[in-house]
């Protein structure tokens, strides 16, 4: 009998802790707010791309969006170098997306290591949630035209109701840069619109927003410390861009709202801009 009873009370007090614990706090994806910082093109030699990162480090964000490149091919070597010493102590936190540099590499350095800091393998595209806001981490260098397994998947993301939907993949669909728009990623963006409010990009060696084409803001952050790239300040879509300093986008969200900021390295204020949404 006293054996019995031993163990009822064991129950009640594990089942008391389990009961705390789904009612101490909200989770990341229901909380008031979160800190959310974007980097991209940050992995690669340097004391600018250094700097970046400690801007990014030293803000101790609650999430971190890498919009990819890993240089120069994005080898398990250079991930090691380039990439872990700058922004490995943030892998928990960290949602990435893949960049043309390691794409052909992605076998043996960008899959390998986020499995190691993930402890399952990484999908090509995902989503995920934080502050009242869905996540979608896309992929610019996998096929994705309609039809593909990523637009497939994309249209099945977006089923549930509203618009508090950011998305980010490497090669921005707008840009006033070098490399100019990528028509080809229409199909995703076509598929976003209406269903998101935020576009994330890098790719373009500068810092970018865009004026909302379809109901979609994009923000290009490619000024991660490597050589940057000029702006044509004629593009029609462009509202405020600098090709003449490196930085990282800031973005503190809260339910139905974001606030976003283009930082320099100092932590310098560069541009603000915000956002508002509909959770359906």
């Amino acid at each position: 009998m006293r054996a019995l009873l031993a163990v009822a009370a064991l129950v009640a007090i594990a089942g008391l802790a389990v009961a705390f614990s789904a009612t101490a706090g909200p989770s990341p994806a229901q909380s008031e707010s979160a800190l959310v910082w974007v980097a991209g093109d940050a992995a690669t030699p340097g004391e600018r791309a250094d700097r970046v990162a400690a801007l990014v480090r030293r803000a101790r964000p609650d999430r971190l969006l890498y919009l990819g490149d890993v240089y120069e091919t994005g080898t398990a070597q250079e991930f090691r170098r380039w990439y872990h010493p700058r922004f490995g102590r943030l892998a928990h936190i960290t949602s990435p997306t893949i960049g043309n540099h390691e794409w052909d590499n992605r076998f043996d350095g960008y899959d390998p290591y986020w499995y190691r800091r993930k402890g399952r393998q990484l999908p090509p595209w995902f989503k995920t949630s934080i502050a009242g806001w869905e996540i979608l981490s896309l992929n610019s260098q996998a096929p994705h035209v309609s039809g593909s397994a990523q637009v497939a998947w994309l249209e099945s993301a977006l089923t549930g109701p509203g618009d508090c939907r950011i998305a980010f993949w490497h090669r921005p669909r707008y840009s006033a840069g070098a490399y100019g728009g990528a028509p080809d990623l229409n199909p995703l963006w076509n598929r976003l619109s209406g269903h998101a409010k935020i576009v994330l990009a890098g790719h373009d060696h500068n810092l970018q927003r865009h004026r909302p084409q379809r109901g979609l803001t994009q923000y290009v952050v490619g000024a991660g410390g490597r050589g940057r790239y000029s702006l044509h300040r004629g593009d029609p879509t462009m509202a405020w861009g600098r090709d003449d300093v490196d930085g990282a986008l800031r973005m503190v969200l809260r339910p139905g709202h974001a606030l976003l900021e283009f930082r320099a390295p100092n932590g310098r204020l560069l541009d603000r801009s915000r956002a508002t949404c509909s959770p359906g």
